[in-house]
This record gives C-alpha cells, structure tokens and sequence, in this order.
C-alpha cells in the first residue's frame, strides 16, 4: 500500500480525470504508475558515457583497427625484441 500527498490543485485534476474516465482515483493512480514506467527511456551505454567518450585524444586514429599490431609492438619493446 502506498499513501502519497498531493496538492490540492493537482488532488483536484487527478478527481475529475478519473471522475471522466469513470474509473476509480485509485485505478487512475495504478494506470498512470505503469504508463510512467513503460514509457521511460532506458539510456544505452553510448548516452550513459558520452560525456566521457573522445575525452583524451591519444592522437593515434588507428587503436581500434590496428590494436593486435599496437599491442605486439608494445610487447616485444617491453622485452626488448625490437
């Protein structure tokens, strides 16, 4: 059970919707519970992170198709193989 306060003038609004669609106040609280939910955007990883994507810029436009190679290079001057 759920008990929520509202002004009187949106009391008000809420009364006289249900009173029009001739349902209860406590069904038009339920359905307007369940639109809001159904209709809320979930924000994808991409909306979630964008602020932070391209941030740092290495300078190098080619990490994401050469990677393997980078990532071999790195290792074998780690090691000293180059």
């Amino acid at each position: 059970m759920i008990t929520l306060r509202l002004d009187p003038a949106l009391e008000k609004q809420v009364n006289l919707t249900a009173q029009h669609l001739g349902i209860t106040r406590s069904e038009f609280v339920r359905k307007s519970i369940v639109n809001y939910i159904q209709t809320q955007k979930r924000k994808s990883a991409w909306e979630i992170g964008q602020d932070l994507f391209g941030k740092y810029s290495s300078g190098q436009t080619n990490l994401s198709s050469d990677r393997k190679e980078i990532l071999k290079d790195r290792v074998r001057a780690k090691r000293g193989y180059e």
